[in-house]
């Protein structure tokens, strides 16, 4: 009932009454509010509800679809990729099966786990198709590390290490033990079969100390691909640490790149290939897109003189050329830090790198 407008003077409760008051109060707005609520708002009907379930499971059904379509289309886009890159590969694999192909492994490609496995999984991959490789490895981070643990300071001079007796032992320990036997860990647990070789071994390389003011840096004089050639043709992968010898047996540090070089010209390999923190050979260093696909041997002395090629890449290219003038068809420089990028150049049309012919 509506109260009148002049309401009598009520007395204030006492304190439990007070409570009681406060809460029927509070009970009597918040009815009314529920009241007014349903009033404003459309009765919902079982009908309508069971409505709702249905078009939200169609369209619930609706996008199901869409995505398992659209999941089907990027699976057959995957696999009509595959199949395009094998069908790519099928010349190549057949044009170098029996071929040996000289990688050079180093830089970046060593440092990260992740692309480590990856080298190796490409190396094994070859062998298992056919083609016979030879992988050359150096391993200056791990030797400057050791160096460091042992307290013995790095020098450098023009970008070679100064190699005195000591830093001499610690190099020869370091490439023929941790890292040449680490590499071929990982070809046996790729499911290939290694073994792990140096310079001195089958006197493979020979060389003469190149500088006093270097030390026992060497200079490859002789190889002799013996020991390499039967472990290729016993289904072997060789690995090659580049620790040569003079005629006395002194151990010497010899460049890996020219080590790869002088043995893929020995062997008459089918290619040479210098896995390098960069593309490739580019006209400006600092941007990629500028890589030059393929260089004669007449570009590449006229893009050294022209100052194109320069610094570090000069003794990089000035490797490949020698190769080639020495019996290897194809020289090439190629980005390490690329997953695949050694299938990539050798199964592909475009390749990833530069190519060096003659």
């Amino acid at each position: 009932r509506r109260r009148s407008h002049a309401s009598p003077v009520v007395a204030p409760p006492e304190p439990r009454a007070r409570v009681i008051y406060t809460t029927h109060t509070i009970f009597m707005a918040s009815l009314c509010a529920t009241i007014a609520s349903t009033r404003a708002s459309p009765v919902v009907t079982r009908r309508d509800t069971r409505a709702r379930r249905v078009v939200g499971a169609v369209n619930r059904v609706r996008a199901n679809t869409v995505l398992v379509r659209a999941a089907n289309a990027a699976q057959e886009a995957d696999n009509q990729m595959r199949v395009k890159v094998l069908s790519e590969a099928l010349p190549y694999l057949q044009r170098f099966a029996g071929q040996t192909v000289v990688v050079k492994y180093g830089g970046a490609a060593m440092k990260s786990e992740e692309l480590k496995a990856a080298v190796i999984r490409d190396v094994v991959l070859l062998s298992t198709v056919g083609i016979r490789p030879v992988l050359v490895h150096g391993g200056g981070p791990e030797i400057n590390a050791m160096l460091e643990k042992v307290g013995i300071e790095a020098k450098f001079l023009n970008g070679l290490r100064v190699t005195d007796a000591a830093t001499m032992e610690i190099v020869e320990q370091v490439l023929t033990g941790k890292v040449n036997k680490s590499i071929v860990s990982l070809i046996s647990c790729a499911g290939g079969k290694a073994v792990g070789i140096c310079g001195k071994d089958g006197n493979l390389l020979r060389g003469e100390i190149k500088s006093e003011e270097l030390g026992f840096v060497g200079r490859v004089t002789k190889v002799d691909a013996t020991v390499i050639k039967n472990l290729v043709n016993g289904g072997y992968i060789p690995v090659v640490a580049t620790v040569a010898m003079d005629k006395n047996g002194q151990a010497l540090n010899v460049n890996a790149d020219t080590a790869a070089g002088a043995i893929a010209a020995t062997l008459g390999a089918e290619k040479l290939i210098l896995m390098t923190d960069v593309p490739g050979v580019c006209t400006d260093k600092d941007d990629p897109s500028t890589l030059i696909r393929e260089l004669t041997m007449a570009e590449t002395e006229a893009s050294i003189a022209a100052g194109t090629i320069a610094g570090g890449m000069i003794p990089k290219v000035q490797c490949c050329t020698t190769a080639v003038n020495n019996g290897v068809k194809s020289a090439h420089i190629i980005d390490g830090r690329a997953k695949h990028s050694l299938l990539l150049e050798i199964l592909t049309d475009q390749g990833v790198g530069t190519v060096i012919t003659n």
